[in-house]
């Protein structure tokens, strides 16, 4: 029984940074029809940040791993994808790919393809005992960072005018802007926040490996991207469940597969996801995303 907890613990944490990456992609898809994947050079970019801040204290720290990647989001919205908003979906997604090879690119440039190493906090490297089981400090800190998320945005969501005008959005954009809500700032709320939470994951996932690089943000969009469709594209609730849906089949097979096939992990559970989106083509949640263009 502590061997299923423990397990079932590990799959709560990696879970809950995975619904904060999927939380990112899906907001803004919700909003605009788009699959942002430059949202995993944000969490790259937030990682850099924390890089250069060397050994700052953590406040500090998080502050500005969060700061950053917000403003390289709003900047982000406001230069690339705001000009090309009434294109074909097909438009946007190029230009988000654009987005990502360039701030891969300057990354490289800048700081060079050797990784980076840096350690964020010796507290969270530590862990507590529990009973019989053994709780890493992060996997709490994890936990505990997604569960103020989920509800900060969702007070937000429900109980200010800006979050009504952004859940209208996602409902029905053109008859929101016919009732009076306003494009622009909707959809650059809508980056700001979704940068925030790529900072959050910068945080957790630097915290985790302490390994930065120009390229860690593919493996982070990769997560959102197939945490989003599992639970339904464009369902903040969906990027939740589907997050905690992947990181629970990942966990479990990385526990109880034979040893020779524990390196195909991923495989397995890629394909178990392949299963899923087979018997249910639309994910888990199904969400009441708007059918008008921006």
């Amino acid at each position: 029984m502590s061997e299923i907890l423990q397990h079932l613990l590990d799959a709560l944490s990696l879970g809950s940074l995975y619904a904060i990456l999927g939380l990112g992609i899906a907001l803004i898809f919700g909003i605009m029809r788009l699959v942002n994947f430059a949202h995993g050079e944000l969490v790259m970019v937030g990682a850099y940040a924390a890089v250069v801040l060397g050994g700052a204290p953590w406040p500090v720290a998080v502050l500005v791993v969060v700061v950053v990647p917000v403003a390289i989001a709003v900047l982000m919205e406001r230069i690339a994808f705001r000009p090309v908003r009434g294109a074909h979906e097909t438009t946007l997604l190029v230009t988000s790919f654009a987005l990502s090879f360039l701030l891969q690119n300057l990354a490289l440039l800048i700081f060079g393809a050797t990784p980076r190493t840096i350690d964020l906090s010796a507290f969270l490297s530590q862990s507590v005992e529990a009973a019989s089981l053994t709780i890493p400090r992060l996997s709490l800190a994890t936990i505990a960072v997604t569960v103020v998320l989920l509800v900060a945005l969702t007070a937000f969501l429900r109980r200010t005018s800006l979050g009504v005008h952004m859940r209208a959005a996602a409902e029905d954009f053109t008859t929101a802007r016919t009732l009076g809500v306003r494009a622009n700032r909707v959809i650059a709320t809508s980056f700001a926040i979704s940068g925030a939470l790529a900072g959050a994951a910068a945080y957790l996932i630097v915290a985790q490996t302490g390994s930065v690089y120009p390229a860690m943000g593919l493996n982070a969009v990769l997560i959102a991207f197939v945490a989003t469709v599992l639970g339904g594209l464009g369902s903040l609730t969906g990027a939740v469940v589907g997050g905690m849906g992947l990181a629970l089949v990942t966990v479990a097979l990385d526990a109880y597969l034979p040893p020779a096939l524990r390196g195909y992990r991923d495989a397995f559970a890629y394909a178990a996801v392949i299963a899923v989106l087979v018997w249910r083509p639309q994910g888990l949640i199904v969400p009441r995303t708007a059918r008008g263009r921006v």
